[in-house]
């Protein structure tokens, strides 16, 4: 079995040697690793620390480099470059359990035959231990109906079926630098589930930098891959959404028409309960946002 790691770097020297030698501790178990890099035009030794790696020849390295353009168009970038049965795109600050990889084989072993199948989800936990979402409560299930009908607010780490999702990209809207995976996770849910395992792989530490802790600067400079993004979930079946699920989904619908002065709100919106929250949001929800990013 053969498993490509992809991660996008930028100016992360620092933090590449955990991911690195997470990767070292991982091959007792059997699995061939490839890891696949691409330095997003850092301004650090990057370079010099991964050819350091290579340099020790312990796991196959392939390095790449492009202008900063993002996370997102790193990884498109990265993926049509993957050689192993299975892909995982682990971050930067990111690394792996010790037994990540025995884990990751024993599901492969259970589920390789499945056609149905474009992922093994697992779970992430932080430096302290502590799981970062929730447990799964069910085996067999889709991205989507795991964060909008089962109750899922955290972070998870996919294990990719290569021939699947080298199928799927991340859509980049307007050469912003940003696009949520959910929005392909959502297209991937329409042919393909996923398979839940109560089992940890990846550690993660946000950095200050990083992604998550500058939301509104990430919200402000990515608007109309977001609006994309929900105006995509409004137009699914909402049965058996949870109800606060959907005033997050309207909520955000309209930060993000608003933010991209889009015209017409409720011309792709489907249901009539979604419409009507639209209409009664849209007034308050807009001061909101002005007030918000002024």
């Amino acid at each position: 079995m053969k498993i490509s790691v992809l991660t996008p770097t930028y100016n992360r020297e620092g933090l590449l040697e955990n991911l690195y030698h997470s990767l070292l501790e991982n091959t007792k178990y059997g699995v061939e690793i490839e890891w696949l890099i691409m330095n997003d035009g850092s301004t650090d030794n990057t370079k010099a620390v991964i050819e350091g790696f290579q340099k020790e020849n312990k796991i196959t390295i392939q390095y790449y480099e492009q202008e900063n353009q993002g996370k997102m168009v790193a990884i498109n970038q990265l993926v049509p470059y993957a050689t192993g049965e299975l892909l995982v795109e682990c971050d930067s600050d990111d690394y792996f359990t010790k037994d990540a990889f025995a884990v990751i084989k024993k599901a492969w072993e259970e589920n390789k035959e499945r056609t149905d199948i474009y992922a093994l989800c697992f779970l992430k936990y932080d430096t302290k231990g502590n799981n970062m979402g929730n447990e799964f409560p069910k085996t067999e299930t889709t991205m989507f109906d795991l964060y909008f009908k089962e109750g899922e607010n955290g972070e998870k780490a996919l294990v990719y079926f290569t021939k699947i999702r080298k199928q799927y990209q991340y859509k980049i809207e307007k050469k912003e630098r940003f696009s949520t995976e959910a929005r392909m996770h959502h297209q991937m849910d329409e042919k393909y589930k996923i398979i839940g395992i109560n089992q940890p792989i990846m550690i993660c530490e946000y950095q200050e930098e990083g992604y998550t802790k500058n939301i509104t600067n990430q919200f402000k400079e990515n608007p109309y891959g977001y609006y994309e993004y929900f105006k995509e979930i409004l137009q699914k079946d909402f049965k058996g959404v949870k109800f606060s699920k959907r005033l997050y989904v309207i909520k955000h619908y309209i930060l993000f028409t608003t933010l991209t002065k889009k015209k017409n709100p409720i011309k792709n919106i489907k249901g009539r309960l979604n419409k009507l929250l639209v209409i009664l949001l849209y007034g308050p929800g807009r001061m909101k946002t002005k007030k918000m990013f002024k």
